[in-house]
């Protein structure tokens, strides 16, 4: 069972970005069905390293953006993904010491902060993109 779906709330209306949040809400789906299924830390590792790394593309993919277009609001929302980059990287690294195992906790704070950081930061600049010619 999924822990987190999509929904046209989630909606930016930029396809491209889109696409990528329904990406990272399939990653975080499968990292939940990889540790419900009590799977092995390499498996469990090799998806969170592929979610790590695809996060950093989405956020590459926004950032951009927003630097072509001048965003307002750039500087607070690359902090906030500067933030997100960092606490994952220290549930990877505490996995991989075996200070701490893949939690409900570890996924819902997973799934909150992509679903807060969808509905809440970018939402923001949705409109800003889309009047931009960007859809």
């Amino acid at each position: 069972m999924a822990i987190i779906n999509w929904s046209s709330n989630l909606s930016v209306k930029i396809d491209k970005i889109d696409n990528q949040h329904k990406k990272l809400i399939s990653m975080i789906n499968e990292l939940h069905d990889a540790m419900k299924a009590g799977q092995a830390n390499d498996i469990i590792g090799k998806i969170l390293n592929d979610l790590i790394n695809y996060t950093a593309e989405h956020f590459k993919t926004e950032e951009d953006l927003m630097i072509k277009f001048k965003y307002p609001d750039y500087n607070q929302h690359k902090i906030e993904h500067t933030k997100f980059v960092q606490e994952v990287n220290n549930i990877k690294k505490d996995l991989e010491a075996q200070k701490m195992m893949l939690s409900l906790k570890v996924m819902n704070f997973l799934k909150d902060w992509l679903s807060n950081h969808i509905m809440k930061s970018d939402q923001k600049y949705s409109n800003f993109f889309n009047t931009n010619g960007i859809n």
